[in-house]
């Protein structure tokens, strides 16, 4: 099992420290950093800056918004990266959510599966440096009776083929993840829920297309901090309100993704009070609702050798590359976690 990094949103108040953090996971040998983006820092930008003042680590979009390109863009922007970073890019998508497409980018969010697929069609096509032509239910290229003409892109990417990942929750997406894609994103995984929440149905995706689980890359991302294992649950409640605001107030009531996977879980109860404090205004209500059981599941918490019990039970799990989250109020606390990151692994027998 493989680590990677992820640096979240630029603009969350750790923008200073975090090419020191991606720096330190390239020096420890992580195979990835992620960057995410939502309504406010762009992924591609933060990636080009992490590319060109690192040496080996690959650089990933965690993800780029279905909803805010073109699948003709994503593939150049795809193609320039990986060019630029001499082969290190992998390209992540995702769908977002309804607030941000329809509030943001005013996408309507609609038919989300059928809009995914034929997305990655034509961004593979593109990047292959095919002349592109496509006729679907949400793209026509070139559109019909104007000038336009199949093009062909014009840059050469380094690799024949950049790994593609998919951000996926729900059955079916994780399904047609395992069909079509390279790899699946994961959030808020917990190794004793992975097989039937994620896995079987990625697995039943990869059979469809005739292939099996070998080479598809399962990458969760868990948020990670360190500390003596009596003080958990004072490591738990840093992410209180982490946890509150996807569990109770990502999407809409009838749309919120993450709220669904706890229920899938066992929370259902829980699920359902965090998500009325958390709409109703009351979140630091709907963090304390939080069982410290879940926030546990879905971190790592603790000292290193509880750390590595848990990375021994992600990896029989279906972990591929592990992505971490590290939290600390100061730079040398996130890369003190970072190290007790491979510290952990190596312990685990992992490495």
């Amino acid at each position: 099992m493989r680590l990677g990094i992820n640096l979240g949103y630029w603009g969350a108040g750790m923008d200073s420290d975090n090419l020191a953090v991606a720096q330190e996971a390239d020096r420890l040998g992580y195979a990835v950093c992620w960057a995410a983006e939502a309504y406010g820092s762009d992924a591609a930008t933060v990636l080009s800056w992490v590319a060109a003042q690192t040496e080996r680590i690959d650089i990933g979009s965690a993800i780029f918004q279905i909803p805010a390109r073109t699948p003709a863009m994503t593939a150049m922007t795809a193609a320039t990266l990986d060019s630029l970073s001499g082969g290190r890019f992998r390209l992540g998508l995702g769908v977002s959510g309804p607030q941000v497409s329809e509030g943001w980018y005013g996408v309507k969010f609609d038919k989300p599966l059928a809009r995914t697929r034929e997305y990655v069609d034509i961004v593979r096509k593109a990047m292959s440096r095919e002349r592109l032509s496509h006729e679907g239910e949400h793209w026509t290229l070139p559109l019909p009776g104007g000038p336009g003409k199949p093009l062909k892109l014009t840059v050469h990417p380094q690799r024949e083929h950049i790994p593609l990942y998919i951000a996926a929750i729900g059955p079916k997406n994780l399904q047609q993840t395992g069909e079509i894609a390279d790899g699946a994103l994961l959030i808020f995984p917990s190794a004793d829920h992975l097989e039937e929440t994620a896995i079987s149905h990625i697995r039943a995706g990869r059979e469809k297309a005739g292939k099996t689980l070998d080479g598809f890359d399962v990458c969760p991302t868990l948020p990670l901090a360190v500390g003596a294992d009596k003080d958990v649950s004072a490591l738990a409640d840093m992410f209180r309100p982490y946890t509150a605001l996807y569990v109770g107030g990502m999407g809409s009531r009838k749309q919120n993704f993450y709220n669904q996977l706890a229920r899938r879980m066992g929370y259902e109860k829980e699920a359902t009070e965090i998500q009325d404090k958390y709409l109703s205004g009351d979140k630091d209500g709907a963090a304390a609702a939080i069982p410290e059981r879940l926030i546990d599941q879905t971190t790592l918490l603790g000292s290193v050798e509880r750390i590595a019990e848990r990375m021994q039970a992600y990896a029989a799990a279906g972990v591929t590359t592990l992505t971490l989250a590290p939290a600390g109020f100061t730079l040398e606390d996130r890369l003190a976690s970072l190290r007790a990151g491979t510290e952990a692994l190596e312990r685990a027998g992992l490495a």
